[in-house]
């Protein structure tokens, strides 16, 4: 699987269960742009199977290079970010894993249990990465019971390997100059967005600034029945240039922190 194949496929599965980012894609075309990607990001555990290391490869092997990496503490997640040595115009990669060992010994243990449970042949799978959840993970009791603790670990129970969000380039945008714009242009077209933290995370001082809408509310269909969970976003991001005149390429943890937030029951109006 190239490289072309294998973004094409992450978004694919995307679209699939966030309805309103091919629909947000569409508005956006309609109005003449030309939709760039400033990066896709995958959510894992730091499980030796299935960790950022077994991730990376199948972005390693077209053509990506680890470039930062960043904690988030409160959240117990540490993730690093991939750039394209090929291909300048591709999308960075940014992933994360949820460091097992700092949380509770129930929640370490629900997670051993769906990874030892599975076929581990599974983990081997050059294309993990779009497997989804590999697991059974039909019990909304576990789901819950793994929300009370980490929403990361909950959507992963549910959701697994496959792309957690999108972002587009807004650098690239013709008709909007500022995020601001483009967030109020998404608002007046009725899309909420994620506003802890305010809906523009990061300032120009920082060099980058994110907003995303919140995630889509999927029918997921429990063994108990069918409960709507977050499922993925759309982010949206705006770079500045550093003193080099280069664009900056990285990413700001506190920003972040707050965009993993879009998947977070909390902030629905509806479950």
């Amino acid at each position: 699987m190239d490289k072309n194949q294998l973004l094409t496929k992450l978004w694919e599965q995307y679209i699939e269960i966030t309805p309103s980012a091919l629909k947000i894609h569409e508005l956006l075309e309609e109005k003449g742009e030309e939709i760039l990607n400033d990066h896709i990001a995958i959510r894992t555990f730091n499980d030796k199977r299935v960790n950022i290391e077994v991730l990376e490869k199948a972005f390693i092997n077209v053509g990506y290079e680890a470039k930062g990496e960043y904690y988030f503490e409160t959240k117990k997640l540490y993730a690093k970010h991939y750039e394209n040595a090929l291909d300048k115009n591709a999308p960075r990669i940014f992933i994360s894993e949820l460091e097992l060992e700092k949380c509770s010994a129930e929640l370490q243990e629900k997670v051993q249990q769906l990874l030892d449970n599975c076929d581990q042949n599974v983990f081997n799978d050059p294309n993990l990465v779009l497997s989804g959840a590999v697991w059974k993970g039909n019990s909304q009791a576990v789901y819950k019971s793994l929300l009370e603790e980490s929403e990361y670990a909950a959507w992963m129970y549910v959701y697994g390997f496959r792309a957690n969000h999108f972002t587009i380039n807004t650098n690239a945008l013709k008709g909007f100059k500022t995020l601001e714009e483009l967030n109020n242009f998404l608002e007046a077209s009725g899309w909420e967005l994620n506003a802890s933290g305010g809906k523009i995370k990061g300032t120009p001082e920082q060099l980058l600034e994110q907003s995303s809408t919140l995630a889509d509310l999927y029918d997921v269909d429990f063994e108990e029945g069918t409960l709507k969970v977050p499922s993925c976003y759309y982010e949206f991001a705006l770079r500045y240039p550093m003193s080099n005149g280069e664009l900056y390429q990285g990413f700001v943890a506190s920003s972040a922190d707050k965009i993993f937030e879009s998947t977070d029951v909390k902030l629905q109006k509806t479950i």
